[in-house]
């Protein structure tokens, strides 16, 4: 079951503070755009990962990572764009998104 099967996602995490930022998120973010039939979830995830990296947002990058996984991309894809983002959206930002996929998708661990 993937995170976006959770119709409360967003209002368990942050609905006793921001309810109404919350029913947005849980209606019209994740039911209604990540539902629509033109791109499946697995494409959705590589299009918001690779814009989180390209924008070098980081809290919301380490969740997206866990959906995508959840959406079948492999960690392999996912550091694949991590690499080819390096050219076009910068180093920095790679390394960085990097540095989290080495916390989401290997504990922290470098593989072996």
């Amino acid at each position: 079951m993937s995170i976006l099967d959770d119709p409360n996602i967003a209002r368990n995490a942050f609905g006793d503070i921001a309810p109404a930022l919350a029913k947005y998120t849980d209606e019209v973010l994740f039911q209604d755009l990540w539902k629509r039939p033109d791109l499946k979830p697995r494409e959705r995830s590589l299009i918001v990962c690779a814009a989180l990296i390209a924008m070098g947002k980081v809290n919301e990058l380490r969740p997206h990572l866990g959906i995508a996984l959840a959406n079948g991309l492999t960690k392999e894809e996912l550091i694949e764009v991590i690499t080819h983002l390096a050219f076009y959206c910068g180093w920095p930002a790679s390394m960085t998104a990097l540095g989290i996929a080495r916390e989401v998708l290997f504990d922290g661990k470098s593989e072996e």
